[in-house]
């Protein structure tokens, strides 16, 4: 089954810095099964994010590729994940809500 990774990113990301690499061991990942992903995956298109790098702005997850969340984009984020009512995104809420309190990024690693 294919599987989304998130991370709490402890250094702020480098403008001048890719994120390229898989190393979800790095950031301490948790992985959500793309079962959990993919039904909300319109919704995310809203939120602000850079794909693998600050140098491209994007809407929403980078669903194969390697994702950069602000902080400024974690109450949206939890909004939505909150919305679903299912337990399987418990893991998920409390990375984010931890990376609101710290004013951290999240670091996704899609399929």
């Amino acid at each position: 089954m294919a599987k989304h990774e998130f991370g709490i990113m402890q250094n702020e990301p480098l403008s001048n810095e890719s994120y390229d690499t898989y190393e979800p061991q790095k950031y301490n990942c948790i992985m959500v099964d793309d079962d959990f992903i993919e039904p909300v995956m319109m919704d995310l298109q809203g939120i602000d994010c850079y794909w693998h790098n600050l140098r491209v702005e994007g809407k929403g997850l980078a669903y194969c590729g390697i994702t950069l969340i602000p902080p400024k984009s974690m109450e949206a984020l939890i909004s939505i994940l909150s919305s679903q009512n299912k337990q399987e995104y418990n893991t998920l809420i409390e990375l984010v809500i931890q990376a609101k309190e710290t004013k951290k990024y999240i670091i996704h690693f899609g399929i």
